[in-house]
């Protein structure tokens, strides 16, 4: 099974002004935008090459890092390779626009989002 680096998520205070910082001082452009209701707006955003900033404005987390991406062909092998690792599982897969999301967490503590989606 692949793996792919494929995102940093990071909770921001104000999604305009984080959205302004990536594409106006480095360069990035928007490659999608959603609305959560009131729970929270996201906007992931393109450098070069293949992995996104995912920028969150949401009251309901703490501003700043809040987990590094990694994409997967087969979301419940994977899980279940982690578990049978020893991996901590933070959530199991859960469905998201274009494909499933699960969490686990390093031995640091460090949240690790497992994506499987269909399109990139």
């Amino acid at each position: 099974m692949d793996t792919y680096l494929r995102l940093a998520t990071i909770i921001v205070k104000n999604l305009e002004e984080s959205v302004q910082f990536y594409s106006e001082t480095l360069g990035f452009e928007i490659a999608s935008e959603y609305v959560l209701g009131s729970a929270a707006r996201i906007t992931l955003m393109r450098g070069k090459g293949d992995a996104l900033v995912e920028l969150i404005e949401s009251d309901n987390y703490p501003v700043g890092f809040y987990s590094v991406g990694i994409s997967v062909s087969d979301i419940d092998e994977a899980v279940l390779n982690y578990k049978n690792k020893g991996a901590t599982i933070l959530s199991e897969p859960v469905p998201i626009t274009g494909g499933r999301l699960a969490f686990i967490e390093d031995p640091n503590g460090v949240r690790l989002a497992i994506i499987q989606k269909e399109q990139w």
